[in-house]
């Protein structure tokens, strides 16, 4: 699992990667990076030139997720390469899901972070709604949580948007990176996007305005700011939801 396309190619085709060492040839190549279908498509033909099965294994879940052992998994590839290695695959998290043939998992975990990032400028939205009449950020986002709207996400994210706490799990590059990607997958496919477009176009402002190396949930100072706002942690405990599991 490596950050994007460049990274991947460089660590499997590039110099002393996995696929052009003379000295040993994997059997089994499990990749874990979000990256375009068309990417995959060529490390999976330069592995099967080199003897190796490919399966595409996109996750969902930062640190804090995969230490509450609530990771999830999607894979695609050769259904049998996939029974032999799904027990090894099961250790990580609590959900391995084979989606299918082929590069399936990268449109699958495109898809996931381009919600991921439609949601959460949503939730900041809603957010400073909320607090610019007078509602505190601590106690509307308790208040969804404990709501039908609430889940896993906005629960784990609220810790953030309350106490201002930005430690990068996600950067806004790496989002914007998925926009792109999702957004290029749509045109090939001809599905319209307009709140993936519209998000895409806003995070895309917050990398202007320096949003570099904090978390993607930094989304909801730019809504802050672009509402007449400005914002103060309120330095309150904040239940985030995951914990480790035994």
């Amino acid at each position: 699992m490596v950050t994007a396309s460049a990274a991947l190619e460089a660590v499997t085709t590039g110099p002393g990667g996995v696929l052009t060492s003379p000295d040993a040839t994997p059997g089994v190549l499990i990749d874990c990076t979000t990256v375009s279908a068309q990417v995959s498509a060529l490390i999976r033909n330069a592995a099967a030139k080199r003897g190796t099965d490919f399966l595409a294994a996109t996750v969902s879940g930062n640190p804090k997720v995969i230490i509450a052992g609530k990771l999830t998994v999607a894979v695609s590839g050769s259904p049998e390469v996939f029974g032999q290695v799904e027990p090894l695959l099961a250790v990580l998290g609590r959900r391995v899901t084979y989606v299918g043939e082929g590069e399936a998992a990268r449109l699958v975990k495109i898809a996931h972070n381009v919600f991921l990032g439609v949601v959460t400028q949503s939730l900041a939205e809603i957010t400073i709604l909320a607090e610019k009449g007078g509602v505190s950020r601590a106690a509307f986002l308790e208040f969804l949580n404990d709501s039908v709207m609430g889940s896993t996400f906005t629960r784990y994210k609220s810790p953030a948007l309350v106490n201002l706490d930005f430690k990068p799990t996600f950067t806004m590059p790496l989002l914007r990176k998925d926009f792109d990607l999702g957004l290029s997958a749509a045109r090939e496919l001809e599905v319209p996007m307009p709140l993936a477009a519209a998000t895409a176009q806003l995070v895309t402002g917050a990398i202007g305005a320096g949003h570099l190396e904090e978390d993607f949930a930094s989304l909801i100072l730019e809504q802050a700011r672009n509402s007449g706002i400005a914002l103060e942690p309120q330095n309150v405990p904040v239940d985030d939801g995951p914990s480790p599991q035994a």
